[in-house]
C-alpha cells in the first residue's frame, strides 16, 4: 500500500506550506487543521472527533475526573464511526472547531508508540541506515508514534491480535516503553492539542504522505533503543524503568 498523495499537489503544497509557516504547537484553524486532516485521510487513516482540552487541565467530556483529558473519542461508537470520507471529515472539522482526532489503528494501519528520546535515536538511526519509514508524529507529553502498515488483514483473521495483548507486563519486559497499537486500539492525529495551558499539542514530524512501511523493518531498531533509552534512566534514578501501560 503506498500513501503518497498521488496527484493531489495543491493540498500538499498546503500542507508543506502550514508546517513551514506555523510553530508546531499552534494549531489554530486557518484551513491548515483541515487540510492536515484530509491528508491524513488521503494516506488512508480512518477518523473520527476526539474531546479536546477545558480551561486548565480539564476535558471537554462531562466526565467528572476524565482520566484520559482531551485524548480519547467523542462516541463509544468510534471504531465504525473513523472514516476516510472527505466529506464527512470536512463537516466534522467545521463544526467541531476545537475538536481533536483519533484515527483508528488495526484497520490500514498500526502504530507503535515510544518515549520520545528513544524515538528520535530510533529515526535518526533508520534514516541514517535507508530505511523506509513512514509518518511519524511527535506528543509534547513525551511520545513518539511510527505509522505503520497494520499487522493483519480480515482474510487472515487468525494473526490478529487485540491491542491489550501488547499492555501485558510480559510483554512490556520484553520491550520496554514500547506499545504497539493495533486492532481495537487509536491514537491522536495531528494537529491535536493537549491539556494544560503550555500550548502542548501533537504534530507531524514527518508527514502522512509519507508511504507506510511494513511494522518490522521499524520494530527491531525502535526496541533496541528503547532499551538502551530504559536502562540509561534505571542508571540515571536507580530505580527500574517505570513502563507505561
Amino acid at each position: 500500500m503506498s500513501a503518497e498523495l498521488g496527484g493531489q499537489s495543491g493540498l500538499r503544497g498546503k500542507i508543506s506550506h502550514w508546517l513551514r509557516g506555523r510553530g508546531p504547537k499552534d494549531t489554530a484553524d486557518d484551513g491548515g487543521r483541515e487540510a492536515l486532516l484530509l491528508a491524513a485521510a488521503s494516506a488512508g487513516l480512518p477518523l473520527a472527533p476526539a474531546a479536546h482540552p477545558a480551561p486548565g487541565y480539564g476535558c471537554s467530556c462531562d466526565r467528572v475526573g476524565c482520566p484520559t483529558p482531551a485524548r480519547h473519542p467523542v462516541s463509544f461508537a468510534w471504531q465504525t464511526q473513523s472514516t476516510t470520507d472527505r466529506a464527512q471529515i470536512e463537516r466534522w472539522a467545521r463544526h467541531q472547531p476545537q475538536a481533536n482526532f483519533i484515527t483508528a489503528t488495526g484497520m490500514v494501519h498500526d502504530v507503535l508508540d515510544v518515549p520520545l528520546a528513544a524515538g528520535r535515536e530510533a529515526l535518526r538511526r533508520l534514516l541514517d541506515s535507508g530505511v523506509e519509514v513512514g509518518p511519524v508524529a511527535e506528543s509534547d507529553d513525551g511520545r513518539m508514534l511510527f505509522f505503520t502498515l497494520t499487522r493483519g488483514t480480515p482474510e487472515d483473521e487468525d494473526e490478529w491480535w487485540p491491542c491489550e495483548l501488547d499492555c501485558h507486563p510480559e510483554t512490556m519486559d520484553e520491550h520496554p516503553g514500547l506499545r504497539w497499537h493495533c486492532r481495537g486500539s487509536y491514537v491522536l492525529v495531528p494537529p491535536a492539542r493537549l491539556p494544560g495551558d503550555d500550548g502542548q499539542a501533537v504534530h507531524w514530524v514527518r508527514g502522512p504522505e509519507h508511504p507506510l512501511p511494513e511494522p518490522l523493518t521499524l520494530l527491531e531498531t525502535l526496541t533496541d533503543a528503547c532499551a538502551r533509552h530504559a536502562g540509561e534512566e534505571s542508571d540515571r534514578t536507580g530505580a527500574p524503568w517505570p513502563l507505561r501501560h
